[in-house]
């Protein structure tokens, strides 16, 4: 019986180790398998090979052990030599058999840096957020100033997530109040240096929408075209209407920055990146469409 089996017999613990229900992972699979083939059957038919197609050592675990493997990885960011003794292979394999489902995920997941489209049922309005997170030291010579982050005092890597949320929904919700609005992560922006200001990042991205969406972001965003907060003038106050629209737009703003905190529950994108920054976006992206399968 494969991992993935013996897991799904718990739906509590296979959500809490890989951060999505046991549906959501056969449906997942059930999409990875044919662009596996599909990308196995072009390694093994690459000009200058050498070995015939199928020659060559096989992967000791199932296509759906590997993917789970990959998502416990994303949940827990554990090392690889506890991933291997998890799944008893050798901790040098690990990255084998992960790292080649990385691409495919986001083949999947499609999540674009720069153009946005509305689905039915969203709300027209995009809001930018900008989230960091801490990265290894670069060695001397390979941008370590830029990476420095004066807000967080260490060394970062950031993205820009444009986040949409749905319309609110009729009929009051079954615990009372309102019903949450599901928030899906509609862009992520290729990665920064951590020292790159926010109006930077976006100025640099420019993203695309249709014309008559609105953008709304933070005081970070001063100086570009989105809506952002009445900041107080120095010496003086806002008055009772500024007020009033900063709390209007705090309402609607906060959907951005629930969706990187639930993004976040994967721990790949909130604790100290261990991996090569060239992966980071990649990864990044990973996240936010294993968000969107979750929480949108």
């Amino acid at each position: 019986m494969m991992h993935a089996d013996r897991l799904k017999k718990s739906p509590a613990s296979f959500r809490s180790l890989t951060g999505i229900t046991p549906g959501a992972f056969d449906a997942l699979l059930a999409e990875l398998g044919p662009r596996h083939e599909a990308a196995e059957a072009r390694r093994k038919a690459r000009p200058g090979r050498k070995r015939k197609p199928g020659a060559g050592p096989k992967h000791a675990l199932a296509l759906g052990d590997r993917l789970l493997m990959l998502l416990i990885y994303y949940r827990t960011y554990v090392t690889h030599a506890f991933l291997g003794f998890l799944f008893g292979v050798d901790d040098s394999s690990v990255g084998r058999n992960i790292n080649p489902l990385q691409p495919l995920l986001a083949g999947i997941f499609r999540i674009p840096e720069r153009r946005v489209e509305l689905r039915e049922g969203e709300v027209r309005e995009l809001f930018f957020d900008a989230t960091e997170q801490q990265v290894r030291r670069p060695g001397p010579g390979r941008g370590r100033r830029a990476y420095y982050s004066g807000k967080k005092k260490r060394h970062t890597a950031k993205h820009q997530v444009v986040a949409v949320r749905r319309r609110k929904r009729p009929g009051p919700c079954p615990r009372g109040g309102r019903k949450p609005r599901k928030v899906r992560v509609a862009a992520v922006s290729p990665m920064f240096p951590g020292r790159t200001h926010d109006k930077k990042a976006y100025d640099r991205t420019r993203v695309t929408a249709p014309p008559d969406v609105g953008r709304s972001g933070d005081t970070a965003y001063k100086g570009t075209p989105l809506r952002t907060p009445h900041r107080k003038p120095p010496k003086g106050v806002l008055t009772a209407w500024q007020k009033r629209a900063n709390r209007r737009l705090a309402r609607r703003r906060v959907a951005a920055e629930h969706a990187i905190g639930k993004m976040k529950i994967w721990r790949v994108a909130a604790d100290r990146y261990r991996n090569p920054l060239r992966r980071h976006t990649l990864i990044f992206k990973n996240v936010a469409g294993l968000h969107n399968r979750m929480f949108a």
